[in-house]
């Protein structure tokens, strides 16, 4: 009996997963390009197929390790990209290198191109209401054939979930973009994803502010430096400098301690 083309379409998401899959600090992550991301998400909206997606840099991947909620938050999506290039430099030092990065807001945008050529149905979730709309008024004007099927600020109690995950489900939104911090983002989205019906669920972190032009994003030269961090500090001195000097720190040391664990390993393996 042949196969359910459905199945076998899910089966083929899951081998493009598996096959590209990159295990750092015991997570995870896809070792795919920007564009193979975005063909992986559009494959399983076309199959329906829920697909929770979850981006890391070093400031999650040190938090992950001192919240276990977070950590199992994150560690519950159905695919992990490396959202910071620090992520990436990592693997390469430790011997599991990912060809590239894939950050939340350049996944949302590609995302939001396909929505324009497919007319997908977006839901925004996430930061102010004078932002979403600025977002929403973006959308029509750069993305004429994407459907916006609803939006909610995330300024939510606890309380207020449910009505919000009952609210997207009636939406029959194929994209759920989440621009709320971590870790209320990662645990909303892991405590609702048997309510919320949408193929895709995007956490986007930031990405609804600098659509709507309340933050700029760093040029392309601090990108591809990965130096976006700095930027945002430049950008809100007082918020951000404690936050990226001890994750910073921090991450930096969990790569040496991880070098350290792995070369007496790789010396056992070569020795005669």
């Amino acid at each position: 009996m042949a196969s359910n083309p459905s199945e076998t379409m899910n089966d083929s998401i899951q081998t493009n997963i598996d096959r590209h899959e990159v295990r750092l600090f015991d997570i995870p992550i896809a070792g795919v390009t920007p564009d193979v991301a975005v063909d992986i998400v559009e494959q399983a909206i076309i199959n329906r197929r829920k697909l929770h997606i979850g981006v890391v840099n070093a400031a999650k991947i040190v938090n992950m390790g001192k919240n276990p909620e977070l950590r199992d938050s994150v560690l519950e999506s159905d695919i992990i990209f490396a959202d910071g290039m620090s992520v990436v430099w990592a693997s390469k030092i430790l011997g599991t290198p990912l060809p590239s990065r894939v950050t939340g807001i350049d996944l949302m945008f590609g995302l939001l191109e396909r929505a324009d050529r497919a007319r997908y149905r977006v839901y925004l979730l996430g930061a102010t209401d004078e932002v979403l709309n600025k977002v929403r008024e973006n959308i029509a004007r750069d993305y004429p054939g994407c459907v916006v099927a609803g939006l909610h600020n995330g300024y939510f109690s606890a309380d207020e979930e449910e009505v919000i995950a009952t609210d997207i489900k009636r939406s029959q939104a194929d994209i759920l973009l989440v621009a709320i911090t971590s870790p209320k983002k990662e645990n909303f989205m892991a405590r609702w994803a048997h309510l919320i019906d949408a193929p895709i669920c995007h956490g986007v972190g930031g990405s609804f502010d600098v659509y709507a032009g309340k933050v700029k994003r760093a040029p392309i030269l601090w990108q591809k430096l990965g130096l976006e961090w700095l930027y945002r500090v430049i950008q809100e001195p007082g918020r951000m400098w404690k936050r990226y000097l001890f994750t910073n720190s921090e991450f930096i040391s969990m790569i040496v301690k991880a070098l350290m664990k792995k070369r007496p390993a790789d010396s056992r393996e070569h020795r005669p």
